[in-house]
């Protein structure tokens, strides 16, 4: 595959695949789910690239090599859309948003300090924040009603008055439409820069950090806050 093919796989790929069940993020591998080595770890949630193995090598491998345990759960009354922002590798990337009545699936990383340094690093469209009194299952039954995340800074992507699933992340009785994202970056195209070519539009957005950023600000006129209290903690993106 050429660069330039690589790349534009990369960007219509997000969220990249995902094993669909627990397991350790083990340099490069996949091992077994270990429920004791989430002991003193931040649990935070992964609702898009974050819970892909493929992703967690590129964020840690070279850096800080420490297993990952990355736990499969459901939540109650939250889906996982795409938000108003460009990532600098050429995806429209997922936030949580509040959903009343629907149930998405999703993946819980479990960070130590230094994991989450660096996490925090790699997640710039975003807020590092808590949210309290949700209905998280974990997939060995265990509750939870609060966990970490990354709040979509700018909000939800607005497409025909409504948010956009990403249909490769199950999600149980949602009122609105889910896609993928070769076909969100499509609708983002047409939007912002219609007279370019797709595959051009897609490449500038990776090469050219300013027409990225203009791309954003207009994603993001019309989008929809994050619609749940959190609290902003220490280590992300605050102002």
């Amino acid at each position: 595959m050429t660069d330039r093919a690589s790349r534009l796989a990369r960007a219509r790929g997000y969220p990249y695949p995902y094993p669909g069940r627990s397991y350790v993020w083990q340099r490069g591998d996949v091992t077994d789910f270990d429920h004791g080595m989430t002991e003193g770890r931040t649990a935070v949630l992964a609702v898009g690239s974050n819970r892909a193995p493929s992703r967690l090598d590129q964020k840690y491998i070279g850096k800080y090599e420490v297993p990952i345990p990355v736990q499969h759960a459901r939540l109650k009354d939250f889906d996982i859309v795409y938000a108003a922002h460009l990532t600098r590798y050429g995806s429209v990337p997922a936030m949580l948003q509040r959903a009343p009545g629907t149930t998405v699936e999703l993946a819980v990383t479990w960070l130590d300090d230094e994991q989450l340094e660096i996490m925090h690093a790699t997640e710039g469209g975003y807020y590092y924040a808590e949210i309290e009194g949700v209905d998280l299952t974990y997939d060995d039954g265990t509750r939870a009603d609060s966990v970490h995340l990354y709040v979509g800074r700018e909000g939800h992507l607005v497409h025909e008055a409504q948010p956009v699933a990403l249909i490769e992340i199950d999600g149980e009785d949602r009122p609105h439409a889910a896609r993928n994202t070769a076909q969100v970056l499509e609708i983002v195209h047409q939007r912002v820069a219609p007279d370019m070519p797709h595959d051009d539009f897609i490449l500038r957005v990776i090469e050219d950090t300013g027409f990225r950023r203009d791309c954003s600000i207009q994603m993001s006129e019309d989008a929809v806050p994050f619609d749940y209290p959190y609290a902003k903690k220490p280590g992300g993106l605050i102002d």
